[in-house]
């Protein structure tokens, strides 16, 4: 499999077969979204189908939650989890106080929902991803379908007062057509280029009418464990102020992946 892989693949690889390991039986995992999170679910499948792990898996959207089901990964709603031993998802941006940008794949309201309804957040990314200051990554809005444009113009002029250098703000679209989430809305994305004061802004944009969820996942994020395409592992503590190195074999081959390389 790795002669096949691109360095960017195998940091995303490495860094989501580590997270796996996280995972005991009897436990409660909420399941991220996006590509990292995806070789996460697959490395859990595997250990599913080859180790008999035993554990309930809380998807954070429709295609997270048929990936598990296919790979033999037992699927339960977050009502029926009530609460989680750890979510392990990835994000778009984080900086060194493990504050995220998360919601490029579309699913950030119920990835914020799953990662607060969890003891431990964990994320899965490589290395390219770390900045010194969020907000060179467009930040999602989620923001409900009536008004739309009202919203949007109300962050824009919200933006002016607000410590950032852009204030473009886009429509997310699919095609032709806006972009809809899984709970029915749409997503505008904020060109912020450098976010400087990240808990301001969120919490001054979740008091929006109309705005249902932001991508700025702050003090949720407990440690990243950030991949490498030589293999090697860094996995960082927030809480612990720990940062443990590691590197990790490459299976060569497993049919599991097979889609992801596509």
């Amino acid at each position: 499999m790795t002669g096949e892989l691109s360095p960017i693949d195998k940091a995303k690889f490495v860094a989501a077969k580590r997270a796996a390991d996280m995972v005991e039986d009897g436990m409660r995992v909420g399941l991220g979204t996006g590509s990292t999170a995806a070789w996460l679910v697959r490395c859990l499948g595997e250990m599913v189908r080859d180790d008999g792990l035993k554990f309930k898996g809380v998807p954070t959207s429709t295609r997270t939650a048929e990936l598990a089901r296919d790979v033999g990964i037992e699927v339960i709603s977050l009502d029926e989890a009530k609460w989680l031993d750890l979510t392990i998802d990835g994000a778009d941006e984080f900086d060194s106080e493990l504050n995220l940008i998360k919601g490029g794949g579309g699913a950030l309201l119920q990835e914020k929902i799953v990662a607060t309804a969890s003891d431990q957040m964990v994320v899965i990314t490589d290395a390219s991803k770390e900045v010194e200051t969020l907000g060179a990554f467009p930040l999602p809005v989620e923001v409900i379908p009536f008004g739309w444009q009202t919203t949007k113009a109300l962050i824009e002029e919200t933006l002016v007062s607000m410590d950032v250098l852009g204030r473009q703000t886009t429509l997310r679209m699919n095609g032709e057509v806006p972009y809809i989430t899984d709970e029915g809305n749409h997503i505008i994305d904020l060109h912020l280029n450098r976010i400087g004061n990240a808990r301001q802004l969120a919490m001054v944009l979740n008091q929006m009418p109309g705005v249902v969820e932001n991508g700025l996942f702050i003090d949720i994020c407990d440690r990243v464990v950030i991949g490498y395409g030589d293999g090697r592992v860094v996995v960082r503590d927030i809480n612990e102020g720990t940062e443990e190195e590691d590197r990790l074999d490459f299976v060569e081959d497993d049919n599991l992946f097979s889609d992801l390389l596509e």
